[in-house]
């Protein structure tokens, strides 16, 4: 057997003992750096089930709190925010004004420790919380490093547990990574940590994946659908696409250009690292279809929405919604098979804001 057979087999059987003994459920997510710094994050959301996903419009001002009781943060958003919902009981994904995203997956080695007496915040909030406050990566990891919160993980309607992982990134191509690691919180802060996927944590998924980079991606690339393979997948991919943006490839949005060669070429790479509706893996409960994907381009403050289910591809420049202070919450729908294309934006309902799920569960 080669060396490269031997170390994909090694590879292979550590992400299987790995996901075959926690109920994981498989997420990607890619950042995307262009010459000119057009900065665009992609992510694909796997999932056993469907999540009533819908998109909502927050706008600046919202007084929030923690949804943790009476020991609990509280703040005002001090930015607008488009995000999409899991079971519209939290935010699982989105950006804000300032071209900050925010991106959940999950980790089932997630472990937020025990009650310390510092103020509780539920993991529903997690996201949105920095959505509403920071504008760079760099604020939000100097903030949350300081820990002012004890996150709480609560059961999903499903009964499932919130075991998930936070990764954010901003307008200038900076990047941070959060998880709780044996009640710890870890981050890993820098532009290099462009790719995240699920179990084992970031720092194993790191060395899992030097090795694949020293194979070189056009000799060899794991291929199944276990979250150590898609890691080593979309951090070739990522790389391998395109970075010099080409003018023909450029739409005029009222008062904005994109680049839209850019964005296709970044959700070619999510799809390539999803996971078909239907397929399974016998014995292996971790391993869900892909149901949606998300294009966040952090440079035109536009955001992307690839539905599994749908035939079309639809977008959202944050500048035509109103995300100003006193502005109404909207939502679009996109539970039960609702379809769009184009600019969705003005499509967007006003509707009063789903209630986030509390710390103490349902």
């Amino acid at each position: 057997m080669s060396r490269i057979s031997r170390f994909a087999a090694a590879a292979s059987a550590l992400a299987f003992s790995v996901a075959s003994l926690t109920p994981a459920f498989a997420c990607t997510r890619a950042m995307y750096v262009a010459d000119n710094g057009l900065v665009i994050t992609g992510r694909s959301m796997d999932w056993a089930e469907d999540m009533h996903t819908n998109l909502w419009a927050f706008p600046q001002g919202i007084t929030r709190d923690g949804a943790g009781g009476a020991n609990t943060p509280k703040w005002t958003s001090k930015y607008g925010s488009l995000i999409a919902s899991g079971y519209d009981v939290g935010s699982a994904d989105g950006m804000n004004e300032a071209g900050l995203v925010a991106n959940l997956l999950y980790l089932a080695e997630s472990d937020y420790g025990q009650p310390d007496g510092k103020p509780a915040i539920s993991i529903s909030l997690w996201a949105q919380y920095a959505l509403d406050n920071f504008g760079t990566v760099a604020e939000a990891v100097e903030a949350l490093s300081r820990e002012p919160f004890r996150v709480i993980a609560p059961k999903l309607p499903n009964g499932q547990g919130a075991q998930l992982h936070l990764a954010i990134s901003d307008a200038t191509g900076d990047s941070a990574i959060f998880e709780y690691i044996g009640g710890k919180l870890v981050v890993h802060h820098g532009k290099q940590f462009n790719v995240m996927t699920n179990s084992p944590s970031f720092d194993q998924q790191l060395a899992l994946n030097a090795y694949w980079k020293g194979i070189g991606g056009l000799t060899f690339l794991p291929g199944t659908n276990r979250a150590a393979d898609r890691f080593a997948r979309a951090s070739f991919l990522i790389d391998a696409i395109p970075t010099k943006v080409d003018p023909n490839y450029i739409s005029a949005v009222p008062e904005q250009k994109f680049e839209y060669q850019a964005a296709a070429s970044v959700l070619s790479v999510m799809r390539s690292v999803s996971v078909p509706l239907g397929i399974t893996t016998p014995g292996q409960p971790n391993i869900s279809s892909t149901l949606w994907r998300t294009i966040s381009d952090q440079t035109h403050k536009i955001y992307f929405f690839d539905s599994s289910t749908s035939p079309n591809s639809f977008w959202v420049p944050l500048a035509d919604l109103d995300l100003k202070e006193g502005a109404p919450v909207k939502k679009l729908t996109i539970a039960g098979g609702k379809v769009y294309s184009g600019n969705a934006a003005d499509r967007f309902v006003a509707t009063p804001a789903f209630t986030f799920l509390p710390s103490t569960g349902l």
